[in-house]
């Protein structure tokens, strides 16, 4: 499987978009400060997970989320 997650910074209140198999271990990347991206966002929580069967469909949502109408649906969605 396949997933699609959703950080919110505890520290800037900040969202980020992405999308791994393994969303623990993913996590604790972004927390240890091993993405250029979220290094300065530190500590992460997810707050928004859908799974899928295939990284192509992941990959696709994780897209979408990172466009204006992706941004607004994760507004409608309180993320």
């Amino acid at each position: 499987m396949f997933h699609l997650y959703v950080l919110r910074s505890s520290k800037t209140g900040r969202r980020y978009v992405g999308s791994c198999e393994n969303i623990e271990a993913r996590l604790e990347r972004h927390n240890a400060g091993h993405s250029k991206a979220t290094r300065s966002g530190t500590p992460w929580v997810v707050v928004h997970e859908e799974s899928f069967p295939s990284r192509a469909e992941a990959v696709r949502k994780e897209r979408h989320f990172k466009t204006g109408r992706g941004r607004d649906e994760l507004e409608r969605l309180g993320v």
